[in-house]
């Protein structure tokens, strides 16, 4: 009996990570109908993340009340995981970009239902969290996230307020004495998948503010607010972020949640391999398929598919990658342990048009390459 994992990355626009594993796993069994087929669908921290781990490893969904991006009551939510002892929680839930909607402005925003999400789970008795990085709507730096936690920020006049990316500015003294003392016991792991610092040009406000709604000006106000508060991070916490990568995620995000709640940095693929014990499940698989929208050069300095390609070379197991397309340059791809890459454009038309087929095409893809192995296996 054939044994196979199938852990793609979603097609951004076009399919998720569930539904191309239900495809594959579709062609799969038409060619092996006794196979074992093990789907990991991939969650990269933004929108969907919960959703991802709880189809993954199983789990329950928790419907909380928190503050939306501009301090409004929301129902929000964060999943549980191992028995009780792990909460994933997506940043985009009670941060996200579409919760904005036409009102979009990272100068008033917050990740204050951030820092109550991540209560909520430590007061359930979660002795783990995982925090996903992606699609929000602000630049404060977790400073929202961090008051909800009891870190507390006060301006000149020595009032304590809450820091948005527009008030960041304004920050005097910062004091953690009185975060959450149950945090003590708690792992905090941050799921980042990009390596921009905190500020300058390659930074949070110069480089995803205005996706955000920032004009111009904003930005640099935006950019100066979190100048400052790496400033006051050195002076009252004693650490240095400003060359940190992946500090400026999710509009500076990354640093907070190093900041006050001492918080590792990990690449979103590595976290979910050792969420979901990926060597255990590897061990007797026959093959991987994993995939993306495209792969290119970026692809080979890191993400999805080579974070997976190395532990498949190193337990010595075909990792054949499925994807929409191929870009030139990826020959390293393979030395760093992919087997084989095939594109499912198999008409070889334009991107608007291989959308409208790609699940049919990722199905007849699929097959093909079982009906290959199927011959070469007699």
């Amino acid at each position: 009996m054939k044994k196979f994992l199938l852990i793609p990355d979603s097609f951004k626009g076009t399919m998720s990570s569930s539904e191309i594993c239900s495809i594959m796993k579709k062609a799969i069994l038409n060619n092996y109908n006794d196979a074992e087929v093990i789907s990991i669908p991939v969650a990269d921290g933004g929108e969907g993340s919960v959703d991802a781990f709880l189809t993954a490893v199983g789990g329950e969904k928790i419907s909380v009340k928190v503050k939306g991006p501009y301090f409004e009551d929301i129902t929000s939510f964060y999943g549980i995981i191992d028995n009780g002892k792990t909460a994933v929680i997506e940043m985009a839930a009670c941060a996200g970009l579409p919760l904005v909607e036409d009102k979009a402005n990272p100068c008033k925003t917050t990740t204050y239902g951030v820092g109550q999400l991540i209560a909520n789970a430590v007061e359930r008795g979660c002795k783990k969290i995982i925090i996903g990085l992606g699609g929000s709507c602000t630049n404060d730096g977790g400073a929202g996230a961090a008051a909800a936690l009891g870190v507390v920020f006060t301006d000149k006049a020595g009032k304590s307020f809450v820091p948005v990316g527009g008030t960041l500015k304004d920050i005097e003294h910062i004091d953690k004495s009185k975060l959450l003392p149950a945090l003590k016991q708690v792992e905090v792991v941050t799921m980042c998948d990009i390596d921009n610092p905190l500020f300058g040009e390659s930074g949070a406000a110069y480089v995803f503010a205005p996706q955000k709604g920032a004009t111009p000006e904003m930005v640099k106000e935006l950019d100066f607010g979190l100048r400052h508060l790496d400033k006051k991070i050195q002076s009252d916490l004693n650490l240095s972020l400003s060359e940190l990568k992946g500090a400026g995620a999710a509009g500076g995000m990354g640093c907070g949640m190093v900041a006050f709640l001492g918080s590792a940095l990990q690449m979103g693929i590595e976290t979910v391999l050792d969420t979901v014990k990926f060597d255990e499940l590897l061990k007797g698989a026959d093959y991987v398929l994993s995939g993306e929208g495209k792969i290119d050069t970026q692809s080979i300095r890191g993400k999805v598919v080579m974070g997976i390609a190395k532990r498949t070379k190193k337990a010595n197991i075909p990792l054949i990658a499925i994807v929409g397309d191929i870009g030139d340059g990826i020959e390293e791809a393979y030395e760093k342990g992919v087997t084989g890459i095939f594109s499912i454009n198999r008409v070889a038309v334009e991107f608007k048009d291989a959308k409208k087929r790609a699940k049919q095409d990722l199905y007849l893809t699929v097959d093909n390459l079982m009906r290959f192995i199927k011959s070469i296996s007699k």
